[in-house]
């Protein structure tokens, strides 16, 4: 199909993003494609693993692609975005509970959509050009695709920190905060690939790894700690005014920009996640309560508006004061009953 390219070469499954001129956001039937090729070489005995690339230099998946949505959100066809999270989330599980090596190489934007396809498999490669993160509150959701799950277990308050202001990272921050595992030169990557292409093993990935870059957040971490710590919003807010800071401010400066009510949300997911037994499929459950209620009652329709359709960065967010009730979050984070996210077993 146009977008993707799906594959076997020797004894790896090769499924390559070829939408660059889209960042290679990622559709429904990207989406699908995806989770039917895994699944036919799960059973497969001359695929020994899977690797996963993108064409183009800007992004290996900048996200999801959410002009559809809007397009059937404004018409209060809610069953079009729930039906894409929740096939979206299968897939997600299905790659973290792979029982093969999944390989994946992330350059330039890997974030929402592309994080969820590239960041659950067993080796993830980043390079120079690499830029990781989860800007879902920007336009009114949460961090999902199971990102909560990487978040709620980053060290410290790294995972509100990054989930409720869209930090972008770099190789060494994306591998201290645990959405990547190895850093290699990226002139070094298309022969990486023929040998696992011809071997088969992707333990000879450990032999090409380098030392990262210098990264950011490792000397953040103390004033991110200080800043996050808190059971909602407010306290975070609170923090926020409290310290004086360069730091302090423009933290507050990112906040200010994303919806109140998706921000408030992803620190209560967090919290709750990290009182879990962590699973992905928690995490992706609950991140489906926020999703499937999103369009008709949270501000992602709004978040859209304002950022990819008239895109004057101006959107007139629910609870623009910050002062979110709980009662707003129980609402969006209550079970769904019927309608809950359920992994059907082959």
């Amino acid at each position: 199909m146009p977008d993707i390219d799906i594959r076997t070469t020797g004894r790896a499954g090769r499924i390559t993003l070829t939408r660059h001129k889209a960042l290679n956001a990622l559709s429904y039937d990207m989406c699908m494609a995806i989770d039917s090729a895994l699944r036919n070489w799960r059973e497969d005995d001359d695929v020994d693993l899977v690797i996963l690339d993108a064409e183009g230099e800007k992004a290996f998946c900048a996200g999801g692609d959410i002009a559809e949505l809007y397009e059937t959100g404004t018409k209060e066809d809610f069953s079009f975005g729930q039906t894409f999270w929740r096939d979206e989330y299968r897939l997600n599980a299905l790659i973290f509970e792979y029982p093969k090596p999944v390989i994946s190489f992330l350059q330039g934007f890997t974030m929402g959509g592309g994080v969820g396809i590239g960041c659950h498999g067993s080796h993830r490669v980043v390079g120079e050009s690499s830029q990781i993160a989860m800007p879902e509150c920007s336009i009114g959701l949460v961090p999902d695709v199971g990102g909560s799950l990487m978040l709620a277990l980053a060290p410290g308050r790294l995972g509100e920190y990054l989930g409720t202001t869209g930090y972008r990272m770099g190789p060494a921050d994306a591998i201290l905060v645990g959405f990547a595992d190895y850093f290699i030169p990226q002139i070094n990557w298309p022969d990486l690939i023929e040998l696992l292409e011809a071997s088969g093993r992707a333990e000879i990935i450990d032999d090409h790894a380098h030392t990262p870059p210098i990264g950011t957040l490792n000397y953040l971490q103390a004033e991110i700690d200080q800043c996050f710590d808190g059971e909602t919003l407010s306290d975070i807010l609170n923090n926020l005014r409290n310290i004086e800071s360069e730091f302090s401010n423009k933290a507050m400066t990112a906040l200010r920009r994303n919806s109140p009510l998706s921000v408030a949300c992803t620190i209560e997911m967090l919290h709750r996640l990290r009182g879990t037994s962590l699973t992905i499929r928690k995490a992706l459950e609950l991140e489906y309560r926020f999703t499937f209620r999103a369009m008709e009652h949270g501000d992602i329709l709004e978040g859209i508006r304002a950022q990819i359709i008239d895109k004057d960065r101006n959107p007139q967010w629910q609870f623009a004061d910050m002062n979110v009730p709980a009662v707003a979050v129980s609402k969006m984070l209550q079970p769904l009953g019927s309608d809950a996210l359920s992994f059907p077993e082959e």
